[in-house]
């Protein structure tokens, strides 16, 4: 019932592979670029696999900001509202460790959170995970970084002996292909990526001086019909100073990054997502697997220097089913990476015409 009412009408790729083989208990590694309904693909299975008449920590969801699980456990409560009892807690760091453990006295099904706050209240022993039999890691080429793999060894080490894991990713670096092999290394392999990558989204580049770009992006919003935009710098500082420059050309605008408090991150973002802003400044942070489905374009002020964060910060304007327009701000120390990028993603970035047409970005 939650699936209807989330407006699901048919399975995307990812979930027509990945729902069957979940249920049937195999370890999943999963290649999907953001958009493509991977959420949804882990989710709606663990829902079924959770016995709610058993009241210990049944699933374990780690994603690795505090964004993204916020938004994964709502949407864990929106599809799962129907199914009696079951309860779902979502913790990350930041926020009041004292309010976590108060809710760890009841009973909770479903932990959807950050790896370090949940080794946190596991290694006081107050979530106890000797029970949980089922870890999904989304975002996982992040989770593997170097600052969360050891946190995250040792939380995988507290859960169930026989466990079932499932990787999702846009990307999948050295070390995911290591810790595969550790744990999990007979997984069914679903990879989308080759269909997938950067369908819907059309990209262009302009060619521009540093000192030019602030202009740039004032006559693109006065020429494209953009729903909304999140436009991405390099650096926290260029965040908060772009922000204030497009505020002053007369546009509404927030902005979020890394270093704002909980509270303010989690308001701009969730009123972002209700639409009281047209445009959204931000770091690369918050471009990892958020998904708001009225993004139509999608502008890298700052280009980034690799394929793999291009592919996240672009995921965000052609999400499962839409269009988007992703436009790169490109100054001459930018050129060699933009033809790198192009190379490794097997993609087109094209010069910027005097005229974009509407129905390449707006449906």
């Amino acid at each position: 019932m939650g699936i209807f009412e989330k407006g699901f009408e048919r399975p995307s790729p990812i979930q027509e592979d990945a729902i069957p083989t979940i249920l049937a208990g195999r370890d999943v590694l999963a290649r999907a670029k953001n958009g493509t309904g991977k959420t949804a693909a882990f989710i709606i299975p663990c829902l079924e696999k959770v016995d709610t008449s058993l009241n210990h920590i049944q699933i374990l969801m780690l994603v690795p900001t505090r964004e993204l699980a916020l938004q994964t456990s709502a949407i864990c409560k929106e599809i799962g509202k129907h199914l009696d009892n079951l309860q779902i807690m979502v913790t990350t760091g930041g926020t009041n460790l004292k309010d976590d453990i108060m809710r760890l006295y009841s009973p909770v099904h479903i932990v959807v959170g950050t790896p370090g706050r949940i080794h946190d209240l596991s290694d006081k022993k107050i979530a106890d995970l000797g029970k949980c039999n089922t870890i999904v890691m989304d975002e996982a080429d992040k989770l593997l970084s170097p600052e969360f793999q050891e946190v995250l060894e040792a939380l995988i080490s507290k859960c169930a002996p026989k466990r079932q894991i499932m990787l999702f990713s846009a990307t999948f670096p050295v070390t995911v292909k290591g810790f595969k092999e550790k744990h999990l290394p007979n997984a069914h392999i679903i990879n989308l990526m080759d269909e997938l990558t950067l369908r819907g989204i059309t990209q262009y580049y302009a060619f521009v001086e540093e000192r030019q770009k602030v202009k740039c992006l004032n006559t693109l919003f006065s020429k494209l019909e953009i729903n909304q935009s999140i436009i991405v710098c390099n650096s926290v500082n260029r965040v908060e100073l772009l922000a204030k420059k497009i505020t002053e050309l007369g546009y509404s605008c927030f902005y979020i990054h890394a270093k704002m408090k909980q509270a303010d991150r989690n308001r701009v973002f969730h009123e972002f997502r209700n639409g009281a802003t047209r445009h959204l400044v931000c770091s690369d942070l918050f471009t990892r697997g958020i998904d708001i489905q009225s993004v139509n374009v999608v502008i890298n002020f700052d280009f980034p220097k690799n394929s793999e964060t291009y592919l996240h910060r672009i995921g965000r304007s052609g999400r499962f089913g839409h269009l988007g327009l992703a436009i790169n701000l490109i100054t001459y120390d930018d050129r060699f990476n933009l033809y790198r990028i192009e190379q490794e993603l097997g993609t087109e970035i094209k010069p910027i015409p005097p005229v974009i047409d509407r129905n390449l970005y707006c449906r």
